[in-house]
């Protein structure tokens, strides 16, 4: 008897739907385990993170804040993997639409004193979705004329963006009075993005703390990336081609075509991460505005199974880790990178999940396997 591996003509929907639950458990006892060794109570340190993460409304405010921007650049991602284009990118992408959208903000009001938020506002935005578009237009073209490898040249990408924003608030757009401190100069106040608190005809269920419009904005997002995926031609394009590329061009699909297009709107969502957090949270260009969301999103992608909405509600489960981990590192005294550990271990039980519900382990004898090697 031996071992073999056989792929599956179609996955199983039970399988798409138990295997990212039954990935989230494995990772938490997996975690659990790692707490035992270094004698913690993993109940109890899981207990602290939810706690810390739902126990209040001002803590329920604040994880939704930090999933706003994991949204957005879940959905950026989820888009072009949709398509099988590999884009690790997000992390630069956000990157430069926080750029684009800080230099609006910075500079507009001096040229145009008095300025309204009804228009710096939409500006900023539109600036952050061009400057994330076209980060993500550069790897897109390469893989598209030249057939370079886009996880590489999306992935080396992300330092270049870091270290140009890095430069700018280091260097040339660094704030005069800021003492020394890495950044720009704050913004004025029409170029925050409003908090749901401050909106007087919203009903203000609960207290909402710093949670402002981008939360709606990547709700918004999520909607008509559901809409372009699953309702349009154009979607059913971005799927055949994931499917199969040659079958896809055989059909007259222009594949050179649609991978440009989803890479700006990819790069373009991944930059309205930058927007939100620069207009919504920071008021300014700082150093811990890239903190790593770009790479969490590929993590909730693949746990969402490319689904928007999917996206929206795990980006909210990975925000309660980060949320949860800074509250155990206040009351237990133990590491915020606990929630770094848990993430690395979710990523790597849906990897794992991934591989079973694309293929089957069967017993087969060797007798069976040999004249099929032979063919």
């Amino acid at each position: 008897m031996a071992l073999k591996l056989e792929r599956r003509m179609e996955p199983s929907r039970t399988a798409n739907i138990l295997v990212p639950i039954l990935s989230i458990v494995l990772a938490l006892v997996a975690g659990g385990v790692l707490l035992l060794i270094v004698g913690v109570n993993p109940l109890e340190t899981y207990s602290a993170m939810v706690q810390g993460a739902f126990g209040s409304a001002y803590s329920i405010s604040e994880t939704l804040v930090r999933a706003t921007p994991l949204m957005l650049t879940g959905l950026a991602v989820s888009i072009a993997f949709r398509m099988l284009f590999w884009n690790i990118g997000a992390e630069g992408q956000l990157a430069m639409g926080a750029f684009a959208a800080s230099g609006v903000a910075l500079f507009l009001p001096k040229a145009v004193p008095g300025i309204s938020a009804w228009v710096l506002l939409p500006l900023m935005l539109v600036a952050g979705f061009i400057g994330g578009a076209l980060w993500g237009l550069i790897p897109a073209a390469l893989k598209a004329f030249l057939n370079v490898n886009e996880i590489i040249t999306s992935l080396m990408l992300n330092y270049v963006a870091i270290l140009w924003i890095q430069y700018l608030y280091y260097g040339p757009w660094r704030d005069p009075l800021g003492f020394g401190f890495p950044g720009t100069a704050p913004f004025t106040e029409t170029a925050w993005l409003p908090r749901l608190k401050d909106t007087e005809w919203l009903p203000q269920l609960f207290n909402t703390g710093r949670l402002h419009w981008g939360l709606v904005l990547a709700i918004v997002a999520a909607i008509l990336v559901w809409l372009i995926l699953d309702r349009t031609r154009w979607g059913y394009e971005i799927k055949i081609i994931g499917e199969n590329s040659r079958a896809a061009r055989y059909a007259g699909i222009s594949i050179v075509r649609n991978i440009l297009l989803v890479m700006i709107i990819s790069g373009g969502l991944a930059g309205l991460a930058g927007f939100v957090q620069v207009a919504g949270i920071s008021h300014r260009l700082q150093q811990g505005i890239v903190v790593g969301d770009g790479y969490t999103a590929i993590i909730i992608a693949w746990l969402a199974r490319l689904n928007p909405f999917g996206v929206l509600i795990v980006a909210v489960l990975m925000a309660a880790l980060f949320v949860g981990g800074d509250q155990i590192q206040i009351t237990m005294g133990l590491p915020a990178a606990v929630a770094l550990v848990l993430q690395g271990a979710i990523l790597f039980f849906v990897l794992g999940g991934n591989f079973f519900t694309q293929y089957r382990i069967r017993w087969t004898s060797r007798q069976a396997i040999a004249p099929a090697e032979a063919q």
